[in-house]
């Protein structure tokens, strides 16, 4: 679930996304030839057509705190993102938003916080979850609101999630939506961990016992509970819809979708329930088939993409997968990807209750590989849209529509978005509307297009503009004090246990920041080391010091961790420097790696701080040297030089409370990096290299190995704000992302001058005197596409994973 080797997802992404356009041929590109053999496609769109009811296509957030860095986005950006996910007639226009019932541990990319961290103690402010739901609801009052639970508090059922008390927990968790007005439609079981029948049975009774009318999901998984539901009754009767987890594939093409003859034989509603986990640019196209396929293979009325939004640090492992990008706070940057244009072709022209039309719903020409088309009606059959997808298609067809069956007709509205090229998608554009010639429309579609033909209006695409990237500026000071009790303070994420703002202890007044989970939780993940802790800041970060008051509120062990870089999937480890303080006075400096292997670099024991009193902790990092100090006084002072930048953190060693307060970040000396350099990759070996000695715009960036060539020297000019320009010196160009593309494998090119963030660079130390190269445009980064070790491998903009691909040394020239 959730993860591939990155070599596999390298040759993945890179398949569904189309060849890469080059600037200088971008402007000339010629239109697709004919086919030999032009496909044409009747259609007619019968009111009376058979065929099951719609009921949506949505987004989760959660599994993750994948939407957590959302709250914290400043206005008017925020609301901008908002906009862009939930509003009808501007963005994704989401008709679904699944969220997680917080349990206080990992579900992937970060814990969310439940509301009842003991039992009987319940707290309905907890979480930003329950924002969310407003936000969306604000903006569209008819989206459905589902929940699922990926872990929950280590008192549930004494560790057994099948228990009652979980039943328990949940009525309680409902019973907080209704004090935030919010009604929960629909509600699930647990993740992705099969199913129990008699908790089942006993979740269906309590809600109606209860007076809930929300609908049972089961199971969240595969498609097994429906053979159960075959053979058993009760079960039958208590889940409302069969829910299986990406039956068009995990992280694939999505060509094809599939069910089982069990679950279509329920006779119950069959539900896409988590599906995507793609990347919010190259996952577009797989998308757009599976909407369309997952009715047509497999009669599932609901596609719900995992997850909503990339709202998250990059150094996680799933950090560009959503339908917005929205991981620098502290600039408002964000980013409205494909992912969320494919969505809004289908979204914006039909609403849940709606109903599918089978006899105008099918593959173009009878044949998947040139595209698919589903057809929906209003209640009524007051209005209709029929969505076409041409991912596969070659060349252009043509589709002819008649309409029967009561529907209207008139002139029908046609919009497309255009997903042929890496370059700059155009998305939900207007095109003329359809003009009957003896009762028949025609339409010609073009290959990798989505193209929507209806009688409904109020479509649109909002404009608004981000504003550009920019680092997190040092000093940083923040009290932790949050926002208000029971959140997390600023730009902090936690990523196991459960941090929120409380009234400080200790005698220190106001708030602080306290770890709240006090046992272990029912898990998700398999983590092996699962104790709490939570990363903020910018990635970046080099030379600082970080300074946070911590207070033990009983017998353990608090934590100040620096230079944080990529985490293990599902928590499965964290590069990063760790200080680790026991209230008995033993200390540590810990390096721990992705894989949760940790190094002792120094250790000791100084006079015991006892629990119940605030200390505070420090961390400096120059160059290679790392001082650890306690109350101002240094504990040790090594060499190392695994991990060159990253974030802070803070944690403690157990499930236990603790404090924390007046975090501080300093920055150090750094030296600049303005001068001309040889560029190797720490993978490869081999040099950044304009191919072919190439100085026109438009030359491929590669791999090559040294040959002493200028077109293998570039020059860093600093541009004043963080950021770098890296030019050729052989051909006075820039290295560029062409056509401002953000899908990752777009191969890297030469480019004259343009002041775009498209050629800027932040250039960061990354792990052992390698340097990562950060695009200001998007945040990918310079990369050998798949790790390759080929000479003439093509450098590629991808998402950060902490790969020695990704890492550059500099060689200084002259």
């Amino acid at each position: 679930m959730r993860s591939l080797p990155r070599t596999l997802l390298a040759v993945l992404l890179l398949c569904l996304s189309l060849t890469t356009v080059p600037q200088v041929a971008a402007a000339t590109r010629a239109a697709p030839e004919p086919a030999s053999a032009a496909v044409t496609t009747d259609i007619t769109v019968d009111g009376a057509s058979p065929g099951r009811v719609f009921d949506g296509v949505g987004a989760i957030s959660g599994g993750g705190g994948n939407t957590r860095l959302l709250l914290d986005y400043p206005e008017p950006q925020r609301a901008q993102i908002l906009d862009h996910l939930f509003k009808p007639g501007y963005g994704a226009a989401l008709q679904i938003l699944k969220v997680e019932v917080g349990g206080d541990t990992n579900s992937t990319d970060g814990a969310e916080s439940s509301i009842e961290h003991t039992r009987g103690s319940v707290n309905c402010s907890n979480g930003y979850e329950w924002w969310l739901m407003e936000q969306a609801k604000a903006r569209n009052p008819g989206i459905k609101l589902a929940a699922l639970s990926w872990g929950a508090p280590g008192w549930v059922g004494n560790g057994n999630f099948w228990s009652q008390d979980m039943i328990d927990y949940l009525m309680s968790w409902l019973g907080c939506a209704k004090q935030h007005h919010l009604t929960i439609d629909y509600l699930g079981g647990w993740n992705e961990r099969g199913f129990n029948a008699a908790w089942y049975k006993n979740l269906h009774a309590t809600l109606a016992a209860k007076g809930y009318a929300t609908k049972v999901v089961g199971a969240d998984d595969g498609w097994q509970i429906a053979t159960a539901m075959r053979a058993d009754s009760g079960l039958n009767a208590a889940v409302d819809i069969v829910g299986a987890h990406y039956p068009c594939g995990y992280m694939s093409a999505m060509t094809s979708c599939s069910t089982t003859p069990d679950a279509l034989a329920t006779g119950k509603q069959l539900w896409a329930s988590e599906n995507g986990s793609e990347d919010a640019a190259t996952g577009a196209v797989p998308m757009a088939r599976a909407i369309n396929r997952g009715y047509l293979d497999a009669k599932m009325t609901a596609f719900i993409n995992w997850p909503v939004v990339a709202a998250l640090y990059p150094n996680l492992s799933f950090n560009s997968m959503g339908l917005v990008t929205a991981n620098q706070p502290w600039s408002g940057a964000y980013s409205v990807d494909r992912s969320a244009w494919a969505t809004a072709q289908t979204t914006q022209f039909t609403a849940p209750g709606w109903q599918y039309l089978d006899t105008a719903s099918g593959y173009l020409g009878g044949n998947r590989a040139t595209g698919s088309y589903v057809s929906y009606a209003a209640p009524g059959r007051a209005a209709w849209s029929t969505v076409f997808e041409t991912m596969d298609a070659t060349a252009a067809q043509t589709v002819t529509l008649k309409v029967a069956g009561g529907l209207p007709a008139g002139a029908p509205h046609v919009w497309s978005t255009d997903f042929s090229s890496n370059g700059a998608t155009a998305h939900l554009v207007p095109e003329p509307d359809l003009t009957a010639t003896s009762g028949t429309y025609r339409l010609t579609l073009q290959p990798g297009h989505l193209y929507t033909v209806t009688t409904t209006t109020g479509q649109g695409a909002g404009t608004v503009a981000s504003p550009q990237r920019t680092p997190l500026a040092l000093p940083y000071a923040d009290s932790l004090a949050g926002t208000a009790t029971g959140q997390e303070a600023r730009y902090v994420a936690a990523m196991n246990g459960a941090f929120e703002t409380v009234p400080c202890a200790g005698g220190r007044t106001g708030r602080c920041l306290r770890q709240q989970a006090p046992t272990t939780p029912i898990r998700w993940t398999d983590e092996s080391t699962p104790q709490p802790y939570a990363l903020m800041g910018d990635v970046n970060w080099t030379n600082y010091t970080v300074r946070s008051d911590a207070l033990l509120e009983q017998s353990g062990a608090v934590e100040l961790l620096g230079r944080v870089g990529t985490q293990g999937r599902n928590n499965n480890g964290l590069n990063a420097y760790h200080l680790r303080v026991a209230d008995t006075g033993a200390w540590s400096l810990l390096r721990t790696d992705t894989t949760w292997s940790s190094t002792t670099l120094a250790s000791g024991t100084v006079t015991a701080p006892g629990p119940k009193t605030w200390h505070t902790l420090a961390l400096t990092f120059q160059g290679a040297t790392i001082t650890a100090k306690l109350d101002g006084t240094t504990l040790a002072t090594v060499t190392d030089n695994s991990y060159g930048a990253g974030q802070i953190g803070l944690g403690t060693a157990g499930y236990y409370g603790a404090q924390f307060a007046n975090l501080s970040i300093t920055p150090g000396p750094t030296a600049p990096l303005d001068g001309t350099y040889q560029l190797v990759n720490a993978h490869s070996g081999q040099l950044l290299d304009a191919s072919g000695q190439g100085t026109a715009d438009g030359t491929p960036i590669i791999q090559w190995p040294g040959n002493g060539g200028a077109n293998q020297q570039w020059k860093l000019a600093s541009t004043g704000d963080g950021y770098y320009t890296v030019t050729g010196a052989a051909s006075g160009k820039h290295l560029d992302v062409p056509d401002r593309s953000v899908v990752p494998g777009t191969q890297l090119n030469l480019w004259a001058a343009t002041g775009g963030t498209n050629q800027q660079w932040r250039v960061t130390p990354g792990a052992r005197d390698c340097y990562v190269l950060e695009s200001r445009l998007d945040g990918h980064l310079v990369d050998v596409s798949g790790g390759s070790l080929v000479m003439g491998a093509q450098v590629i903009q991808w998402p950060a994973n902490g790969g020695a691909n990704q890492c550059w040394r500099l060689m200084k020239v002259g």
